[in-house]
C-alpha cells in the first residue's frame, strides 16, 4: 500500500500491508518497512481508505470544507460567549 499524505516524509512510497484496525482512537494501518520493521500510520494517510469525495472534486481549489467552516464559526461563537459572559444571542429551540 502507498502513503498518500502530501506532507508526510514517506509520501508516494509503497509498503507491505499488515493490518487495518482501530488503535489509539483512530483508524490505523500497520505496515512493514523495507527492513521488515512494523510501524503504523493513520489509515487516511494511505490509499487503504478511499479519498474524500469533496477533496477529489475540489481538486485543490477549496482550502476549507463547509463542515470545517461551520466548526470554526461555532468555535468563534463559543469564544465570544465566554468573553461576553454569555451575554450573546441565545439559540431558541422548539
Amino acid at each position: 500500500m502507498r502513503v498518500t499524505h502530501l506532507f508526510h516524509p514517506l509520501a508516494g512510497r509503497d509498503f507491505e500491508f499488515v493490518a487495518h484496525r482501530q488503535n489509539w482512537g483512530e483508524d490505523r494501518v500497520h505496515l512493514h518497512d523495507e527492513n521488515g520493521d512494523l510501524f503504523s500510520l493513520p489509515a487516511g494517510w494511505t490509499d487503504v481508505v478511499a479519498q474524500d469525495p469533496f477533496v477529489v472534486i475540489a481538486a485543490g481549489r477549496c482550502a476549507f470544507t463547509a463542515g470545517g467552516l461551520l466548526a470554526v464559526a461555532d468555535l468563534v461563537d463559543r469564544f465570544r460567549a465566554q468573553r461576553d459572559g454569555d451575554r450573546g444571542v441565545k439559540k431558541i429551540t422548539p
